[in-house]
């Protein structure tokens, strides 16, 4: 492979602190992770170690977005040029790559300097600053219209224009396994996310309390936040039928105690599940005082059942702020339409249940019938499953008519980074509201990460009569679909 792209990764702050061997084997969890993001994505690539830093050599700047989820990720840059670190050949050939870019606008030089040099970083800013200022508009420190940055590191010199910010967290898998409940709500999405961006790898447990229906929407969930953010493991889906169940608590125990008796045997099926993957704990998307069975007082109640530690992330949340982070890592569009099947109670809920009285309700019922369900339980591998196996092979499309208006629908930064030339940019949750507000006379062609949200978002536009397509494989089969035709991709900085 000859390497057209070369991306500089930056490591987590909390990498850097730990302890030598526990940095080696967080090091090492790192670029397997990043391996598997690359491979997933298609990318032939190449990775380098070096001291507080990785660089990622690729064939294809798709490595920029991918990167960027992968945790234990501080920022990464695209680098533009590499030249030897002598002082006077970095200011001459910085100078002509970023004269350009400065003409007319205002302008810093960001230096950093690693290695053993018979110069300063700040000698490398003004020097670097006093070449490029009859080009621009001044300098501005503070807020400067583009940045010129230049990092030393031995005997080599990078520069790029841009640091794309990182995930952030520990690598994923360091911090062992848990088993999350997974409803397909952006509670328990989130909450996810957030125990897998501290290192934990994570299994779903989905209680189906809707039918077919609501199991699709659930798997297009998962199936997002396996593709997306769970590089380096391969986590896998338990969907059990809680009809039985349901039917049970039903018949056997008191209206009032239904909601906080049923969140009991879903934490019971976790630790069941837990048990068989020898998982260290349970994950919910429980927040304090959101719903009935979210009191301090019924969370103890309902907790007493759990054999393993129950991690709740979100449990100082805010339901906005849960719904702003839904947006960001790229579940809500998916969440806004799973139904709320949970709340079963059809009067008053109990909010002050205590330990006892919830033991009385469900020693009501016939622990077989947990045991059953979860026994006959399905098992999805999440990244295996296709997008053909997620929606109806008539929501995609392999071509873009003429005249089509080509909406990309991934977060800004991965579309700034590159897109089909002409693509609108709407977020996947801005389209899911706004779609109805579109001219419906167009053919519309919607392309995301892997083909998946977008297939979701064109169903809901056919249902309401626009002509609306899916573009097969996502943004790799858009790329592939323009180096083919010999279409441009517009690359912006």
């Amino acid at each position: 492979m000859e390497p057209q792209f070369t991306v500089m990764v930056r490591l987590a702050a909390e990498l850097t602190i730990k302890a030598p061997r526990t940095r080696i084997a967080f090091l090492r969890r790192l670029r397997r992770n990043i391996g598997d993001a690359m491979r997933s994505a298609g990318i032939d690539y190449r990775i380098e170690p070096i001291w507080g830093r990785i660089f990622v050599r690729a064939d294809s700047h798709l490595a920029l977005p991918v990167l960027a989820r992968v945790f234990g990720i501080s920022s990464i840059s695209y680098v533009e040029r590499e030249i030897p670190a002598e002082l006077d050949t970095i200011v001459t050939e910085a100078t002509s790559h970023f004269r350009e870019a400065v003409t007319g606008k205002t302008f810093a030089v960001r230096a950093r300097r690693t290695g053993k040099h018979t110069y300063r970083s700040l000698d490398i800013e003004r020097q670097l600053g006093a070449a490029l200022l009859p080009y621009s508009a001044g300098v501005n420190l503070s807020k400067p219209g583009f940045t010129a940055y230049v990092e030393v590191r031995d005997e080599t010199a990078y520069l790029f224009s841009e640091r794309i910010p990182g995930a952030g967290g520990l690598p994923l898998g360091v911090e062992g396994n848990a088993v999350s409940l997974l409803s397909g709500g952006f509670d328990s999405a989130v909450s996810s996310w957030l125990l897998l961006k501290r290192g934990v790898a994570l299994d779903y447990v989905f209680c189906n309390l809707g039918g077919d229906a609501y199991e699709r929407a659930v798997v297009q969930v998962g199936k997002a936040i396996a593709d997306e953010w769970s590089y380096g493991t391969r986590p896998r889906l338990n969907v059990i039928d809680f009809a039985p169940v349901l039917e049970e608590l039903r018949e056997k125990t008191r209206p009032s105690y239904w909601q906080v008796v049923l969140k009991r045997l879903m934490y019971r099926t976790a630790c069941m599940v837990a048990d068989e993957r020898s998982a260290e704990a349970i994950v919910t998307g429980e927040a304090m005082g959101q719903v009935s069975s979210q009191t301090l007082a019924n969370l103890r109640a309902i907790e007493a059942v759990s054999t393993l530690p129950v991690l709740r992330p979100l449990i100082g949340f805010d339901k906005e702020e849960i719904i702003d982070r839904a947006k960001a890592i790229g579940t809500a569009a998916l969440s806004e339409q799973v139904r709320e099947y949970c709340a079963i109670t059809p009067g008053q809920p109990v909010t002050a249940a205590t330990i006892m009285r919830v033991d009385h309700e469900e020693a009501k019922m016939d622990p077989a019938v947990l045991e059953r369900v979860v026994a006959a339980r399905k098992v999805l591998d999440l990244r295996a499953l296709l997008p053909a196996d997620l929606a109806a092979p008539y929501l995609f499309i392999e071509d873009v008519p003429d005249n089509a208006v080509i909406i990309d629908t991934r977060p800004k930064s991965q579309y700034r980074t590159w897109h089909l030339k002409g693509a609108l940019h709407m977020e996947e949750w801005e389209l899911l509201r706004d779609f109805r507000r579109l001219d419906r006379k167009p053919v519309y062609v919607l392309y995301c990460s892997h083909g998946i949200q977008t297939a979701y978002l064109a169903e809901r536009m056919q249902r309401q009569g626009f002509e609306a397509y899916s573009f097969r494989g996502g943004a790799r089969g858009v790329m592939k679909y323009a180096q083919e035709r010999g279409l441009n991709l517009s690359l912006l900085r």
